[in-house]
């Protein structure tokens, strides 16, 4: 691996942590873009990376929302473990999908994760300390973490943007138990994947290693900024949502054109 391969993988993995870090969910969804066209690694070996880089992004936030007790232990281990088995089926079919063709699908993903943040409300966070406000549905909760698990696998992303709605919708827990909750799955989900894609060797480790390492960096840098920014995060999200809708549209030209569309 040459020094500017490195180098690139510590910029995108900033990249990826710097947004994460400012605006919170969403921003992983750009890792394996990164690692496809900026990295420069083959379609499946983008999305095992990824999935690796995100797992470790989530569970170090995850952490540090423990650490505040602000995560409901018992419905975020039960999303995370029902959600295993949809995770492992997911990447099991992404592993032998047609590269060109799950990108296409990736792509149009980004377009439906763009239109989500731009819909997506502010949320009262709620008491902190404050139960779960509701009692916990466990077919509500299988059914949702099946089929988050199922789509995180298939295309090694994290999958908060829906893990959050799904314990919301299954538990009536408060929202800022939800999304530190949620990254306990992410955190899972992307194992999952990342060992699965990693059976087929299918991950690049050097390159996940300095990944992560930039999405470290990349994160606190996120963080500290969005101290300062917090009055701007719904003006910093839609400028966001922009670039995923600029970046799918470059995907679809690029995997159209691969798959002889037009």
């Amino acid at each position: 691996m040459d020094v500017t391969t490195s180098v690139l993988a510590v910029l995108s993995g900033s990249a990826v942590g710097f947004v994460l870090g400012l605006i919170g969910g969403g921003g992983s969804i750009l890792a394996t873009p990164l690692l496809l066209y900026v990295v420069g690694l083959e379609p499946h070996a983008a999305i095992g990376t990824g999935a690796l880089a995100v797992s470790v992004n989530a569970f170090a936030n995850f952490a540090g929302y423990a650490r505040a007790g602000r995560v409901r232990w018992r419905p975020a281990i039960l999303f995370a473990v029902i959600g295993i088995v949809g995770a492992a089926i997911g990447s099991s079919l992404g592993k032998v999908f047609d590269g060109q063709r799950l990108l296409l699908l990736f792509a149009i993903l980004m377009v439906v994760v763009g239109v989500l943040m731009l819909r997506r409300k502010p949320q009262p966070v709620g008491d902190p300390n404050m139960v779960a406000g509701g009692r916990i549905s466990v077919p509500k909760v299988t059914g949702a973490a099946l089929s988050v698990g199922l789509l995180s696998g298939f295309f090694g992303i994290g999958g908060g943007f829906l893990i959050v709605p799904g314990l919301l919708f299954s538990t009536g827990m408060p929202m800022i138990a939800a999304v530190a909750s949620s990254l306990l799955s992410v955190g899972t989900f992307g194992l999952t994947t990342a060992v699965n894609y990693a059976l087929s060797g299918l991950v690049a480790w050097g390159i996940a290693a300095e990944y992560i390492l930039g999405g470290l960096a990349g994160g606190f840098l996120g963080m500290r900024l969005a101290a300062h920014l917090s009055t701007r995060k719904a003006a910093l999200t839609r400028v966001f949502a922009g670039i995923i809708f600029v970046v799918a549209a470059y995907m679809l030209w690029r995997t159209a054109g691969a798959l002889h569309l037009w």
